[in-house]
């Protein structure tokens, strides 16, 4: 993958990302980041002036320290101590380390060379005195004259002589900790606001999303249980999400309508084909009896096209059977259940089937085995399982079937050593007109649809087992089971009867 692929990918995904939050998250986000930028900017505003008020204040306030100062300070003549050699201005009031106790103010005396002569306990070097304001070493210093008094005169001709200057200087420490503190108050009352402003904006869109929730859990009830009839619930306010609550309950209303009307027409439908089936059977079984009387009598060729005619006669009558049987089980019409010997139906289909066995080996196990139902029904699921495996393999294979009892049901099984069923067919096996490829005997394709259908109709069920596998490691053959509910009315005993092995080669 190229450079600029990795970045558009990563691009997408960065603008994505955010469609995938939930939607309260993002309306509760986006209200917070409102907040946000708002709160910021007022802060921004309220302690950049409050920032500049304090430090205009201080400047004031050190200003007029140092004019009071200026103008109440008296003095005599300097004078040099004869011990350090020190000069001083005599008679200096008030004192200097009286006037601003306790604000950490250094004041000094200065000369216009910059020469100290008087200063507080605490003192610091500002340099010559300036004519304006000045920050110095993290102090506010202001500078003032003295006035001179009359008859002042330079001492011995040195540095010392007037004029005189007084030094002012405060700490600026003690206001941009004022101002640091103000500026973490703000942040933190920002942050606070932000994550206030997403909490409510939770809580809000929370509740804002309650009724699409619940619209949301509805929908998924209906579509777990397929039911249009429910009801979509109504929404107290008259908005757009009660706008949609009403588009969604006439939708299924409509839904509902429409399923009712498909249903009423297949349910016809399944009439009508059950009827048809029904009547058909009649003309055919007497069509089928003239034909035989017909083929009976005739020779040659025209003896041979009324045996073909019976041929596809038969074949139509099966068909007929089978499509009645089927639309039996889709119109829910059951045909009488009686107490049936599932072991004696099997015995019965191996016999009719034996003669048609094509070179196949029948092997048959059929233990007593008593089920409430049709023995037709059950004749034709037992007959159209074996004839499938018959069918479906080539001569020479082996056909097993064998009928037991397992617990409170009847197991009836049904194998072949064939190749198998192709694994694309697998899950369509029980599908109505699916025909495998190697089918050799032209079926309609409805065998094991109708086998499907009369363990359904019995309360059992059919499964397509997993094929073994062959020696060299290939899946081989097909085994049905078909599971049918023991009948209530059967003898409980462990008594079991031994059916004869049928073997038709």
């Amino acid at each position: 993958m190229s450079l600029a692929s990795s970045t558009r990918s990563a691009a997408q995904a960065t603008f994505s990302a955010p469609r995938q939050m939930p939607i309260r998250w993002r309306l509760a986000g986006g209200s917070a980041l409102l907040t946000l930028v708002i709160l910021c900017g007022f802060a921004g505003a309220v302690g950049g002036l409050t920032s500049i008020r304090l430090h205009q204040d201080f400047d004031q306030e050190v200003e007029r320290a140092a004019r009071v100062l200026a103008e109440g300070v008296t003095y005599q003549a300097p004078e040099r101590d004869p011990r350090t050699g020190e000069v001083t201005l005599n008679g200096l009031t008030p004192e200097l380390d009286d006037f601003a106790p306790g604000t950490g103010a250094i004041i000094r005396v200065v000369t216009e060379q910059g020469v100290q002569l008087n200063h507080t306990r605490q003192t610091h070097d500002f340099g010559p005195p300036s004519a304006k304001s000045a920050q110095v070493d993290g102090y506010r210093v202001e500078t003032r004259e003295l006035p001179q008094r009359l008859g002042d005169v330079p001492l011995l001709g040195s540095p010392y002589a007037g004029p005189y200057f007084i030094q002012y200087a405060k700490p600026m420490a003690g206001v941009e900790e004022t101002v640091a503190r103000l500026r973490l108050f703000l942040i933190i009352g920002v942050l606070s606001g932000a994550g206030l402003a997403l909490l409510a904006g939770l809580a809000v869109a929370r509740r804002a999303m309650a009724p699409i929730a619940a619209l949301t859990k509805t929908a998924r009830k209906i579509e777990r249980t397929r039911d249009p009839a429910q009801r979509i619930p109504e929404v107290e306010a008259d908005d757009e999400v009660a706008e949609l609550a009403r588009t969604l309950d006439d939708m299924l209303h409509a839904l509902d309508a429409s399923r009712a009307e498909t249903e009423g027409a297949l349910a016809r439908q399944r009439e009508f084909v059950a009827d048809a089936s029904h009547e058909l059977r009649t003309p055919l079984t007497s069509v089928l009896a003239n034909l035989e009387l017909l083929a009976d009598s005739l020779d040659g060729e025209q003896e041979e096209a009324a045996n073909s005619a019976l041929r596809s006669s038969r074949r139509m009558r099966r068909l007929v059977a089978d499509l009645l049987l089927l639309a039996r089980h889709d119109a829910a019409r059951q045909a009488p259940h009686t107490p049936t010997d599932v072991g004696q139906v099997l015995v019965e289909a191996a016999a009719e089937l034996g003669v048609i066995a094509d070179g196949h080996e029948l092997s048959i196990e059929a233990d007593r085995a008593v089920v409430d139902g049709a023995r037709d029904e059950l004749h034709r699921l037992t007959l159209n399982l074996m004839e499938n495996a018959i069918r479906h393999t080539p001569r020479g294979t082996q056909v097993r079937a064998a009928v037991e009892r397992v617990g409170g049901n009847v197991r009836l099984i049904v194998e072949d050593d064939g190749p198998g069923i192709p694994e694309d067919l697998r899950s369509r096996v029980f599908e109505r007109f699916v025909r495998g490829v190697g089918d050799r005997g032209g079926s309609s394709g409805l065998g094991l649809s109708i086998v499907h259908a009369v363990a359904e109709s019995h309360g059992g069920s059919v499964t397509l087992q997993s094929p073994a596998s062959s020696g060299a490691g290939r899946p081989r053959g097909t085994r049905f089971e078909v599971t049918l509910p023991l009948s209530p009315s059967a003898e409980h005993t462990d008594e079991l009867h031994d059916a004869p092995r049928i073997v038709s080669t």
